[in-house]
C-alpha cells in the first residue's frame, strides 16, 4: 500500500496507473441518433460524441469560469442545436463544421424553465459533424448540486478548510457545462482545470499532464474517459491525501480523504480493493478504467450518501472513513456495504446505463442487490442476507398505500426523477431481483447478467433487454413473472388456507389476493393478480412453485410448521390460519433466523392493516429466545421500544412493556456488557448498541445510570467515550438532556476538529425531549455555526420527537430553510418532518401547503398525509389490542 500526501506532485500521485485505456474500452466515434422509443426532453436532431471541458474555479468567490467544446453530430437539417444548461452565463459560442471551414454565427438563447441553451443559426445546418465551443461562468453551490463546496475543520489544527466536489445525478451536469444531460447521450470526456498548486485535483481518470502556470497555480489535464453518461463525470479539488493499493493487474484502488485522515483511510481501502476482481469475475467484464477512487467529502446531504461517478466514487466522510474515536459497528458495516453498492454501479449503471429514468431501478435495484451479494461473499458473519428482510419491509411500507408506484414508472420531469430515488426503486427492486434469481437459479441468473453486460457495455439498455438475456440463458418463463412485479404496483397477499400431512409430505393450499394498508376492502373485492414464485417449507427442503392463478396447492417434504415464504425470497405477505401460527410460535426456535425475522415483520404488518389481531404478532415477539441470532434479537428489542413509544401517556402499560423487554433481553445485555471487547464479532457490537439504545429509550435504570456516569467522565477526559459506542451513549444522554448537558454537547461540537464529530453533535442537540432545548436547536440551525449542509439535519433531528414544532418552524422560516436543503431533496423534506406527527391538525397543515405547490412537489407531501390519516384510524385499534394482550400476560 502506498500513501501519498499533497506535498507530492499530482503526476506522482497517480504514477503507476495506466493512462492508456484497455483496447476494448469504447472511446470516441461519431454519435448515433437516439432510439426513437427512448424519452428525451431535447430535440432528437443532434447528439454528442466527445466533450473537452476546462474550468478555473474561484473557491473563495464560489464561482468558476469554463470553456466547453462539444463534438456533435446533426442528424437532420435544422437551424438550432439545443443542449441542457442551468445557472450558467454563456458569454460566447462558436460553431464550426468538423471537416473545417468558416465558423457559423449562432445566437444564444437560454430557457431557465426548460434548463436548456439553444444555439440558433440563420442558415440551415446540414446533417454532419460539428464542433460547438462555449465560454461561460457558473456558480459553486453550497449544497450538493452541480459543482459544490464543503467547508470543514482541518483534522490537524482545526483551521477552516474548503474543498470542491461535483454531484450531477440526476440533472445537474448541466450546471457544470452545456451538455446533452440525459443518460442516453453518452460521450467521452476530456477534463482540464487550472487550480491552486498546493491542492489535489481529482476526476474519473488519472492526471496525464500537470504544468505550473503563473499565480501559484497549475494546469492539470486528465486522461480521456470512456464513453459514459454526463451524470457520471466528476471533479474534485482540495487539501487531500490518498491511500492506494493494487486491486488487480492494471487497476489501482484508492481512498481519498482530507489531509490528516491517516489510518482512517485504511479500512475502506481494504474493503474496496477486493471488490474490483470480484465484480469483474461475476459480471464477466473486467473493470475498464485504470483506477477506482472513493473520495470522502465532509458534511452531509438530505438526498444521498454516496455517488457512483465512474472511477471516482464520492461518499460523505461519515460513511467512508473509519475514525476509531466515533465510528460505530453499524457505520463500519455501512462503510463496507455502501462501497459495495457504489462499486457494483461501476458495471450496473456506468458500463451499462439505463436508457431513461423510467428504468432507474436497473441502476439502483441491482446495485442494492449486488451490495448484499458481495457483503455475503466477503462478510457472511454479518448476516447481510437478513438485512434484505428489513429492506423489503421499507419497500412494502410504501407499496401498501394507494400512493405507491410500480418499479418501472413513467418519469418526465426533473422532480419526478428526484423522487424516483426511493424504497420502491432500491429495496423493492432488490427484493424482486432476489426472488427472480431464486426462480432462475443463481447460475442461470449470472449467465443471463453476463449476456446482458456483454451486449450493452458502453451503451444503454431497458428492462425488457435484461429479461430477454436471462430467459436466453435458460430461465424459461421469467419474463412474465418479472413484468408482473416491475410494472404492477402493490403487494401480493398469500393466504395459507390449509396444510395436511400424509406419508411424510405436507400439502399446502393457498389463495392469492392483494395486501393493502389503506384499501383493504377495495383490493379484496378486486385484487390484482401476479405470477407469484412461492417458496414453501414444512421442516424440510423448500419447494418452489409459481402460483399463476387465484388458488394453488404445493406439496413439500416434511411435516413441520409450514413457512410459506421460506428464506424470505418472495415479495409477498403471508397470512396463516390461527392454528398454523400456533405451530410456528411453538417451533420458533427451530426456524432459520431469516424466517424468524420475516415472520415477525409479516405478522406486525398484517395486524397493522387489520387482517388479524395484534396478539399473534406479540406472541411471536415473546417467542424470540434471549440468545437469538443478533439481527433477530435486535429486531425484537427495537419492536419493544416501538411499543413503549406508542403507549406514551399510559405509564402502567409502558412499565409492563419495559419489564417484558428486560426479562427477554436484559441477560443478553449483561452478557455483552456495556463496553466493547477486543476481537468480538461486529454483530455483537451492533446488538450491544441496539440494546443500550432501546433500554435507554425505555428509561432502564441501569442504562441511564451508566450513561450519566460516562458523560460525567467525559467532562474530565474528552476521550472517555471514544470508541464504537460513543454516539450510542451520547444519544441516550441527548434525549433526556438537562440544559447543562445540552450546553456541554454544544461545546463539544464547537471544539471538535472532526467534521463527522461536529455534525453528529449538532444533530444530537436536536434530539432533546425537552421542548425548550429542541427550540434552541431549531434556532441554532438557522445560524451559520453548524454548517451549510448540517443545519437541515438538525431540524430533522428535532422532528423525530417534536414533528409539529419542526413543521411549524419550517412554515415560519421557509425562505431561510430551503437554501439549506439540496435541490433534489426539497420536495420530500417537509414530508419527512411531519411523518411522525399524531396531531390531526398536521393533516390539514400539509394539505394546505400541498395545494399551493405544483403536482410533482405536492406528491410526497400528500403521501405523508395518507400515512398520517391511516395512522389516526389505526392507532386506537392498535392500542386497544396491545393493552388487551398486556392484560392477559
Amino acid at each position: 500500500m502506498i500513501r501519498l500526501g499533497i506535498s507530492l506532485t499530482t503526476a506522482l500521485l497517480l504514477a503507476g496507473c495506466a493512462t492508456v485505456p484497455p483496447a476494448d474500452m469504447a472511446m470516441t466515434g461519431g454519435a448515433k441518433p437516439l432510439d426513437a422509443t427512448t424519452p428525451t426532453q431535447l430535440p432528437r436532431t443532434a447528439a454528442p460524441s466527445h466533450y473537452a471541458i476546462e474550468i478555473v474555479p474561484d473557491m473563495d468567490a464560489l464561482s468558476f469560469t469554463g470553456r466547453s467544446t462539444v463534438d456533435l453530430t446533426v442528424f437532420e437539417p435544422t437551424n438550432t442545436i439545443v443542449l441542457n444548461a442551468r445557472d450558467l452565463d454563456i458569454a460566447s459560442a462558436t460553431l464550426v463544421p468538423a471537416a473545417g471551414g468558416a465558423a457559423i454565427p449562432v445566437k444564444i438563447g437560454l430557457d431557465e424553465a426548460a434548463q436548456t441553451a439553444s444555439f440558433h443559426s440563420d442558415s440551415v445546418l446540414a446533417p454532419g459533424d460539428y464542433r460547438l465551443t462555449t465560454d461561460y461562468t457558473g456558480t459553486i453551490n453550497q449544497q450538493a448540486n452541480g459543482l459544490f463546496a464543503l467547508d470543514y475543520p482541518d483534522k490537524r489544527d482545526g483551521s477552516d478548510k474548503r474543498a470542491l466536489f461535483t454531484q450531477f445525478e440526476a440533472p445537474d451536469a448541466r450546471r457544470f457545462a452545456p451538455m446533452f444531460d440525459e443518460p442516453s447521450y453518452k460521450a467521452t470526456f476530456d477534463l482540464a482545470a487550472v487550480v491552486p498548486a498546493d491542492l489535489m485535483p481529482l476526476s474519473n481518470m488519472p492526471v496525464k499532464l500537470s504544468e505550473d502556470v503563473p499565480g501559484g497555480k497549475k494546469r492539470v489535464v486528465f486522461a480521456t474517459s470512456p464513453k459514459m453518461s454526463s451524470y457520471l463525470l466528476f471533479f474534485g479539488l482540495g487539501d487531500f491525501e490518498r491511500a492506494s493499493k493494487q486491486a488487480m493487474p492494471g487497476v489501482e484502488a484508492g481512498i481519498v480523504g482530507p489531509a490528516g485522515s491517516g489510518e482512517q483511510l485504511d479500512f475502506a481501502l481494504d474493503e474496496l480493493a477486493p471488490l474490483i476482481p470480484y465484480f469483474s469475475d461475476y459480471f464477466g467484464q473486467k473493470y475498464p478504467l485504470p483506477k477506482i477512487d472513493n473520495i470522502a467529502g465532509p458534511g452531509q446531504s438530505q438526498f444521498f450518501g454516496a455517488m457512483e461517478n465512474w472511477g471516482a466514487i464520492f461518499t460523505f466522510e461519515r460513511i467512508l472513513l473509519n475514525d476509531p474515536s466515533i465510528t460505530s459497528a453499524s457505520t463500519r458495516k455501512s462503510i463496507s456495504q455502501v462501497q459495495a453498492h457504489e462499486t457494483a454501479h461501476q458495471w450496473f449503471g456506468d458500463l451499462v446505463t439505463m436508457a431513461w429514468w423510467d428504468d432507474l431501478w436497473l441502476n439502483e435495484g441491482f446495485a442494492s442487490w449486488m451490495e448484499t451479494k458481495a457483503s455475503d461473499h466477503f462478510h457472511p458473519e454479518w448476516y447481510p442476507l437478513l438485512d434484505r428482510v428489513g429492506g423489503r419491509e421499507a419497500a412494502m411500507g410504501l407499496d401498501s398505500f394507494a400512493t405507491t408506484h410500480p418499479i418501472v414508472q413513467e418519469i418526465r420531469t426533473v422532480e419526478q426523477t428526484n423522487q424516483a430515488f426511493d424504497a420502491i426503486t432500491y429495496q423493492k427492486g432488490e427484493a424482486v431481483i432476489s426472488m427472480l434469481e431464486a426462480y432462475a437459479t443463481p447460475e442461470v441468473w449470472q449467465r443471463g447478467l453476463q449476456r446482458y453486460m456483454a451486449a450493452n457495455k458502453y451503451s444503454n439498455a431497458k428492462t425488457a433487454e435484461l429479461w430477454q438475456a436471462v430467459e436466453a440463458a435458460g430461465a424459461t418463463g421469467l419474463t412474465g413473472i418479472a413484468q408482473d412485479f416491475t410494472t404492477k404496483p402493490g403487494i401480493p397477499l398469500v393466504r395459507v388456507t390449509s396444510a395436511s400431512c400424509s406419508g411424510g409430505n405436507t400439502t399446502v393450499a393457498i389463495t392469492q389476493s392483494e395486501f393493502s394498508q389503506d384499501r383493504k376492502d377495495a383490493v379484496a373485492a378486486n385484487p390484482q393478480q401476479w405470477r407469484v414464485p412461492l417458496f414453501v417449507s414444512a421442516g424440510g427442503p423448500a419447494a418452489r412453485q409459481v402460483a399463476d392463478g387465484r388458488t394453488a396447492q404445493v406439496t413439500v417434504r416434511g411435516c413441520g410448521p409450514v413457512v410459506a415464504n421460506a428464506g424470505q425470497l418472495g415479495y409477498y405477505r403471508t397470512l396463516y390460519t390461527p392454528g398454523m401460527l400456533d405451530s410456528l410460535r411453538s417451533g420458533f426456535d427451530g426456524l432459520a433466523p431469516i424466517d424468524q425475522l420475516g415472520l415477525l415483520y409479516d405478522q406486525y404488518a398484517l395486524a397493522q392493516a387489520d387482517y388479524q389481531n395484534f396478539a399473534p404478532a406479540l406472541d411471536l415477539l415473546r417467542a424470540i429466545p434471549g440468545d437469538a441470532n443478533p439481527r433477530v434479537a435486535s429486531a425484537g428489542i427495537d419492536r419493544y421500544q416501538s411499543l413503549y413509544s406508542a403507549l406514551e401517556g399510559d405509564a402502567a402499560a409502558q412499565a409492563k412493556i419495559a419489564a417484558m423487554a428486560s426479562r427477554q433481553f436484559g441477560d443478553r445485555l449483561t452478557q455483552l456488557g456495556f463496553a466493547p471487547r477486543a476481537g468480538e464479532p461486529l454483530v455483537d457490537d451492533q446488538l450491544r448498541a441496539s440494546l443500550i439504545g432501546s433500554f435507554g429509550a425505555m428509561a432502564d435504570d441501569r442504562v441511564e445510570a451508566e450513561a450519566s456516569r460516562l458523560f460525567a467522565r467525559l467532562q474530565q477526559d474528552p476521550a472517555a467515550l471514544d470508541g464504537p459506542l460513543k454516539t450510542t451513549w451520547l444519544d441516550v444522554i441527548a434525549k433526556n438532556a438537562t440544559a447543562e448537558q445540552w450546553n456541554q454537547l454544544l461545546a463539544m461540537a464547537r471544539n471538535s476538529k472532526s467534521a463527522v464529530e461536529r455534525s453528529t453533535y449538532y444533530a444530537l442537540l436536536g434530539r432533546a425531549s425537552d421542548q425548550g432545548l429542541a427550540k434552541k436547536a431549531l434556532n441554532l440551525a438557522l445560524t451559520d455555526e453548524p454548517g451549510k449542509t448540517v443545519s437541515a439535519g438538525m431540524i430533522s433531528s428535532v422532528a423525530e420527537s417534536h414533528p409539529d414544532m419542526a413543521v411549524d418552524f419550517f412554515f415560519a422560516n421557509e425562505a431561510k430553510i430551503v437554501p439549506l436543503i439540496d435541490d433534489s431533496a426539497r420536495a420530500r423534506y417537509l414530508a419527512g418532518l411531519g411523518r411522525s406527527s399524531q396531531d390531526p391538525a398536521m393533516i390539514t397543515k400539509l394539505e394546505r401547503y400541498a395545494a399551493r405547490q405544483d403536482p410533482d412537489t405536492a406528491k410526497p407531501i400528500l403521501r405523508t398525509v395518507g400515512v398520517l390519516r391511516e395512522g389516526a384510524k389505526v392507532r386506537p385499534r392498535t392500542l386497544a389490542q396491545v393493552k388487551d394482550w398486556l392484560a392477559r400476560q
